[in-house]
């Protein structure tokens, strides 16, 4: 059954646009109330729910809207104020609730926002759960009797409360004193959290990115914009930089010399470092969009690799099927299923650094072997259904014209953006000329097609 609200992240929209509207949103919190209250009927208390929410103004009305929403369908509720995604995912395991929901549109502007749900287990909700939803949306909204409401509670040490699980994740004899970080917040869900957890481990911290106003979230700072971070780094003489996106599920690094490690890179410093220790526990997954060179690297380590559907979701499923443990993408989105139920930006630096400090090591020399190669993405814009092009003959011609010029030596995928109307087209190889050629030329192609 195709999803009508649903995309892999949950419901996202611009703020005052359907379904980004105070009606839609508690239409959204009842209609998930009630089908988490017939889930749990043989519990003889009422289900509860956790919400928590980035930065963004909008969130106090979203927050309000949802909230009235799953009480009038007879759901308690847990407010946690502003805290990140994986920090809503771990207090609703550890609080034993019937899941949780978070108010953000990770690293997109401001006046964008979405819902999206955990269930009681840390984990994105089953697909089956949220079809339930969407077929409950249809339904009319009847607020229980008085008798059958919920209620709401703040719960004051949410904030404490994941930092300490987030130490947790580091090794207990192990500190990180006598190292310079700068971390960058991105205005968003981590500007009180993400600085303390790396202080209390001893690291001198410098925070940038941390002063919210509702309106700045990922505004020149945060993973998506690192270069005020790679600057700070530089001028303050740091050891390292982290910079997350606005939910904080998203990572990107910075060594001494303002180079920037993507997701790829930094899995690769996580997987190699396991390997070694005998803790990585079956192979890695990527995405469609991991670099080659990471592929390239596993193979030669002897660590078995699959690609998922690009997206946390997708890498999460595969985690699952294969039974393993460790997958991102290079976006930043990294899943260490042995510390989390889900991608952490906190956590998954925190294994970054463990890494580091254990073979008394820089980032820089961490990553050395591994060579990214040269990958060129062109968005080109289209009309109708960008899949269909796919099947074109002039676009089907470039394509494997460019695959027996890489002959083995570079991947060419083309995908259809799941948000906007384009084809995205990507090319990758070792050399940096002949990926330039085949991008534009099978790029060239698809706007011949698409008019």
């Amino acid at each position: 059954m195709s999803r009508k609200y649903f995309g892999t992240d949950g419901v996202r929209g611009r703020v005052g646009v359907h379904p980004i509207t105070p009606q839609f949103v508690m239409n959204l919190g009842y209609a998930a109330g009630k089908v988490l209250a017939k889930a749990e009927h043989a519990q003889s208390d009422r289900p509860a729910v956790l919400i928590g929410k980035d930065t963004r103004i909008s969130g106090y009305m979203l927050e309000s809207a949802l909230e009235a929403g799953l009480i009038a369908a007879g759901i308690d509720v847990y407010l946690a104020g502003p805290i990140p995604t994986p920090a809503v995912a771990y207090l609703t395991r550890a609080l034993r609730l019937q899941a949780g929901v978070v108010i953000s549109a990770s690293h997109n502007p401001f006046d964008d926002n979405g819902i999206k749900f955990f269930s009681g287990s840390g984990t994105k909700l089953p697909d089956e759960v949220e079809l339930a939803i969407e077929a409950a949306l249809d339904e009319p909204m009847q607020t229980n009797p008085s008798e059958g409401l919920g209620k709401a509670k703040r719960i004051d040490d949410a904030v404490g409360r994941y930092i300490e699980f987030c130490k947790s994740t580091f090794p207990a004899d192990m500190n990180l004193r006598g190292m310079k970080i700068v971390v960058d917040s991105a205005h968003g869900a981590t500007y009180h959290i993400a600085r303390n957890v790396f202080h209390e481990l001893g690291a001198d911290v410098i925070a940038i990115g941390a002063e919210p106003n509702g309106k700045n979230i990922n505004e020149g700072y945060g993973a998506t914009k690192p270069q005020n971070l790679q600057k700070a780094v530089v001028e303050h003489k740091a050891h390292i930089g982290i910079a997350l996106d606005g939910d904080g599920d998203r990572l990107i690094m910075v060594d001494a010399g303002g180079k920037l490690y993507d997701g790829d890179q930094l899995l690769y410093v996580i997987a190699k470092h396991r390997q070694a220790l005998g803790t990585l526990h079956g192979g890695v997954v990527g995405t469609l969009m991991t670099n080659l060179a990471f592929e390239h690297a596993m193979l030669k380590l002897g660590i078995p690799f699959a690609r998922a559907k690009v997206g946390d979701r997708y890498v999460m499923e595969v985690l699952q099927e294969k039974k393993w443990q460790l997958g991102g993408e290079n976006s930043g989105h990294i899943i260490c299923l042995d510390k989390h139920s889900t991608g952490d930006g906190i956590v998954s630096a925190l294994q970054v650094l463990c890494a580091l400090r254990m073979k008394q090591q820089t980032l820089a020399q961490a990553a050395s072997d591994l060579h990214m190669y040269p990958q060129i993405l062109i968005n080109v814009r289209v009309k109708g259904k960008a899949a269909e092009l796919l099947e074109l003959t002039p676009v089907k011609a470039e394509v494997a014209k460019a695959e027996r010029d890489l002959n083995g030596k570079g991947r060419v995928l083309l995908r259809p953006s799941g948000t906007e109307p384009l084809l995205r087209v990507m090319v990758e190889g070792e050399d940096g000329g002949q990926v330039k050629l085949w991008a534009e030329r099978i790029a060239e192609a698809v706007r011949g097609v698409a008019g």
